[in-house]
This record gives structure tokens, sequence and C-alpha cells, in this order.
């Protein structure tokens, strides 16, 4: 890896994240947040604000501080907690105290810092997080694309395999996507949609950090993330609203996408998917803190924030024998989505055990135990390993669907027709459930893991208990391959229901 100074003259922002006004409660101490559906009260945006985001007093003391580093705000946002300031990279690294260097290597460059993070110490106690000095990618994409050999499925069809509830379609719930590259085409989505005999969607592109639709042409890239969690969210809850949040592929951009989706407050969405992750420990402890706390904003404004878990089994990308687990699935408030592979006739289904096509030298889905994130008091009964370094922590994933691209889905990307996989279709496919399930309900999930983990989960999930994904075994129960298993959405509504 070859270093250089980065230079100085060239433009650059910073997005500053600034303490609550007040704690936030964790959602399992409040039952407002975590109890019984029917008791839940969520917050308002209007009522969040003032009572869990950033005092004026803060967000003025960070625009004073950059008069006189010689930066501009960009914007300033209270709920989010968020400022955000411009200038050359020179100033932002002097301000902040840091050295900016290129780093050079096979896979290709980015820059970084050298030295801590400094703030004036009228900050000091402000200020809780500094992201963009850094730009190194830090999601990685979960879709897979089948063979030549793929069995071919639809989305319909997994969905009705699924007992999707009828009489229920989204109407009147948003589903947001949170992508980092790439984009998506109408006349795409117009011959996917039509192929299905189904309107297609307009969703809302919503730019973050000056990311936007920008769609590469190369079907086996990120165009077939943005356009596989459209399709399929689109196919599963057709009368829900779809808001795309794009953002570049850094901390910075992961971080402002998270607290831009939690805080929209012209899309509203029901349900946030995510199909971008990497390993736990490969995130700075300051970004990690970030994405869970934009993940407990979630929480108490009754968002429902699910993601991939990882198409790598059980070592996620790292070396053989690892054993590590994908973030921000990882986050106990984030519902982790794992992986399987369907056998359907027409409609019915056959067959289910866990994605694994590692001896094929191919993927297979993520799933573990946390080594950073605590055991949430919703495992408790669930039997869930110590960590690989004896750490009594969260278990990964809580839920599953099919992912394996040999019994994938049939997509259109980039004017192709594809087979796609990954647990990257697992998220959407999860996303569009719990819209339809909100608008069957007349309100929102939120934060969805204590009524999953529930007396009925017996009956509203299917227990897979074949396969494995490279460290753990799939089982009676929860395991860390699969969760509680694959949906039963009828069941499902009929127990939240009650």
């Amino acid at each position: 890896m070859r270093k250089e100074l980065w230079s100085r003259a060239e433009a650059g922002e910073v997005s500053v994240l600034l303490r609550r006004a007040a704690p936030l409660p964790a959602p399992d101490g409040s039952a407002e947040w975590s109890g019984p559906l029917g008791h839940r009260k969520y917050l308002s945006p209007r009522d969040f604000g003032p009572r869990y985001g950033a005092t004026e007093a803060d967000l003025d003391a960070v625009r004073e501080f950059a008069g006189r580093k010689g930066l501009s705000v960009r914007e300033s946002h209270g709920p989010r907690r968020t400022v955000r300031l411009a200038g050359t990279l020179g100033d932002l690294g002097d301000a902040f105290g840091v050295k900016l260097y290129r780093y050079v290597g096979p896979s290709g460059s980015y820059r970084g810092r050298e030295g801590p993070v400094r703030v004036p110490a009228t900050l000091g106690e402000r200020v809780v997080g500094v992201f963009g000095l850094d730009n190194r990618p830090i999601g990685r994409s979960h879709v897979r694309q089948g063979s030549s050999r793929a069995t071919a499925y639809t989305a319909l069809q997994v969905g009705a395999a699924y007992l999707f509830p009828a009489g229920a379609t989204g109407a009147g719930e948003c589903i947001g996507l949170l992508e980092l590259g790439g984009g998506f085409h109408s006349a795409d989505l117009e011959r996917y949609f039509h192929g299905l005999s189904m309107a297609p969607p307009a969703p809302v592109v919503v730019g973050v950090d000056g990311a936007t639709n920008s769609p590469t042409g190369n079907p086996n890239g990120a165009d077939a993330e943005v356009e596989l969690d459209i399709e399929l969210s689109g196919a599963l809850a057709p009368g829900a609203r779809i808001a795309v949040y794009f953002a570049p592929n850094t901390e910075q951009g992961f971080v402002d996408a998270m607290t831009t989706a939690m805080h929209d407050t012209t899309n509203r969405p029901t349900a946030v998917s995510v199909s971008w992750g990497s390993p736990e420990e490969s995130w700075t402890a300051q970004a990690r803190s970030a994405l869970e706390s934009a993940a407990q904003d979630g929480a108490a404004l009754g968002v429902t924030l699910l993601a991939a878990a990882g198409d790598q089994g059980a070592a996620d990308g790292e070396p053989a024998g690892t054993r590590t687990v994908d973030f921000p699935a990882a986050s106990p408030y984030v519902v982790g989505c794992g992986g399987t592979r369907l056998t359907l006739s027409g409609t019915r289904l056959v067959s289910e055990v866990v994605w694994n096509d590692l001896a094929q030298g191919e993927g297979a889905t993520g799933g573990g135990v946390s080594e950073l994130f605590a055991r949430p008091a919703y495992q408790s009964s669930s039997d869930v390993p110590p960590a690989p370094n004896g750490f009594a922590g969260r278990g990964v994933p809580d839920v599953a669907a099919d992912a394996d691209p040999e019994t994938g889905y049939s997509v259109v990307v980039d004017a192709s027709s594809l087979v796609l996989g990954g647990t990257s279709a697992a998220a959407p496919l999860w996303a569009a459930l719990v819209a339809r399930l909100a608008q069957a309900l007349g309100k929102p999930l939120g934060y969805a893991q204590p009524l999953l983990y529930s007396p009925a989960e017996a009956q509203t999930f299917r227990d897979i208990v074949s396969g494995g994904n490279g460290g753990y075994s799939a089982g009676p129960g929860w395991d860390a391959c699969t969760g509680l298993g694959t949906p039963r959405g009828t069941p499902l509504l009929a127990a939240l229901e009650g």
C-alpha cells in the first residue's frame, strides 16, 4: 500500500454529528416503542427534534467554529443532529487536527487520515462524530447472480409461497431503500412490471451528500443491487411508495443516508431496507455508534430497519476459519435477514434449506454472533451461543428468505433479464412484508424484534432445520443461519392482530 499526501487545495465536506438534547431511552427500556403493538405510541417528527435532536446552542457552536476555521455550513439539521461543513481539504484537516493521505493499493485508492480527530474544548462534549475526512469504501453489496442453470422464480411466486397476506398491498406506506452506488432505468422497471401484468412504480429519488440515481450500464455492478431492491419490494408491496436514498459508499455517506431516511418527513418510510454492509470490525467505532443511534431514532419514530446478513458465510469475507457478522445487520435495533435455498412447485413450497454454495466456490448466507453488540433482551430465550471470543453477543440473523441465486429471482437490470439472489433479496422482501402488515394493522411495526420473538413464532415462521453456513448449523428454533426462519405472512398478521 503506497501513501502520499492528499492535495490540500481540493474541496471536501465533512458531517459533524452532535449529542442529543437528552438521552433517548433504549427501545427495550421503553414500552412505548417495544411493548405490545396495540400499546405503542411512537414519537412524531415534530416531537422528536426538540426532545432528542441537537440543541440550537450546540448547532450554533459548530457554526461559530466553522466561521473561525474558514469553513462554510452546507446544511444544519437539528433532528438528525448533523452539520455539514465544506472547505478545502487542507482547511478541514487543520480544523480537526489530522493529516490526509492518499492510500493506493491493488484494489484502488482512497483518502485516509492520520491522527485522532480533535475539536476545541468548546465542542468537546457536543461533538460525537466527524465523518468525511476518510472516504474509504465501506459497504459491500450483498447481491449474487445465478448461473445459466439457475431456477428463476418471480417475486409473486415467492410471496405466495410465503403466505403474504391477501388484501394488503402496502397502500399508504413507504419503503425506503438505501443504495451506495448505481441506479435504475425507468425502462427496466416498465419491462419488469409489465411482465408481471403490474403497473410500474415511480420511485422517489432522495440524493444524499451529492449522490443521485446514476446507473452505470453494467448489469453486474451496483445497478443490479438497486434494481433488485426496487423490483422485489415494488412487486411484493405494489401499493407502497418507494423512496430510494442514494449516497456515496463511505462511512459519511452511510451515516448521512441512514439519518436522512429515519428523519424524512416528506416520505415517512415505514420500513427501510439496507442491502449493503461489511464485517463489524471493519467499521470505525464512531460509525458503528452513529448508525446504532440512527436505528434507535427509527425505533422511536416507528420505522422498521432491515439489513442483509451477508453473502459469504460465517466468515463474511474474512480469512477461512474466521467467524464474524455483518454490520449493520449486527445491530440489535436492525432486523438481520439471512438466506435460504427455496424449491417451489408453482406457488407451493416443496423444500427449503440454508443457502450454502461454498463448496462450489460461491456464496452462503451470513450469520453468527457479534463480538461487539451485547445480546438483546428479545433473544434471551433463543439459545444464542457465545461469540467466538466468548462474549454473550447478539445473534444474527433474525429472519430469512430465499437468497440462493441458483433458486433466485427473475429481474431486469440494464435491459438484461437476470436471475439474482443474495441476502440483498431477503431484506427488501421482508421490507415489503412489513409494509403490508403495517397497512393491515393500521400501525407501523417500528422496533419489530420483540414482536417477532414471541410465543407465536412457531406458527408465524417456517423453521429451517437443515444446512449450515460454514461456521454454524441450522436446527430447531433460532439459529445463526436463518434466525427464526422464513415468513408465514398470514399467520404472522393474525398473531400481531391478537
